[in-house]
């Protein structure tokens, strides 16, 4: 039997109980997957590494099978709203929502990034996207709470898409001085220039000081 093999038994043995029961046991899940506790703890560490691992592989699976947009912006609405649909769906997996926040960050900010790079985002991509998971999470959280009304999560997404995302696609110069920075940081990712690394550093330092600038 196979590492890969394995190590997949032993996530989909711990999905497929999570989806059951949001209390699991290590126990439960080693007699599924056909294995020892050592095993399980050779591949994840621990229960909780194991269901970290099922909660970001099935967030980062759903939020893949949104649609493809053109607009960033337009996909980080659809984002939000994918973002609900997978909580609401499964609420088990969601209890664990300190695992699931830095792939929803990471997923996030490379919509961000593009946003930044059109001269749109008034804050840096990663402080737009811990605001905007924030967020999300409390939406989430209290749908599942309450009578699961969505129209209060669509006005929250877009007041708080809307604090950190301008309205028109316009040249960076025309955005004032934290459009400025947030775009050229964006562009100093991407782009290659001819800077050492000890001036890539401080150019960095300057330019993240005036995009979180008020």
């Amino acid at each position: 039997m196979t590492d890969s093999s394995t190590r997949d038994r032993l996530l989909a043995a711990a999905g497929e109980l999570l989806t059951e029961s949001p209390d699991v046991s290590t126990r439960a899940i080693c007699d599924r997957a056909g294995v020892q506790a050592p095993t399980l703890y050779h591949y994840f560490g621990n229960k909780q590494g194991l269901l970290a691992a099922v909660v970001d592989t099935v967030f980062t699976f759903h939020m893949g099978t949104m649609a493809a947009s053109g607009d960033p912006v337009a996909a980080l609405r659809e984002s939000w709203d994918h973002h609900v649909r997978f909580g609401l769906a499964n609420p088990n997996h969601y209890a664990l929502t300190s695992t699931l926040m830095p792939a929803a960050e990471k997923l996030l900010t490379v919509l961000l990034n593009d946003i930044a790079r059109q001269g749109r985002l008034s804050t840096a991509p990663e402080v737009a996207a811990k605001q905007l998971v924030a967020a999300n999470v409390g939406a989430t959280l209290s749908l599942l709470d309450g009578d699961r009304e969505l129209g209060w999560s669509d006005q929250l997404r877009d007041t708080v898409i809307g604090a950190v995302v301008t309205g028109a696609i316009q040249p960076l110069a025309g955005g004032g001085l934290s459009a400025l920075a947030v775009g050229f940081l964006a562009a100093l990712d991407t782009e290659p220039a001819d800077f050492t690394t000890g001036e890539r550093t401080l150019l960095r330092e300057w330019l993240h000081r005036a995009a979180v600038r008020r």
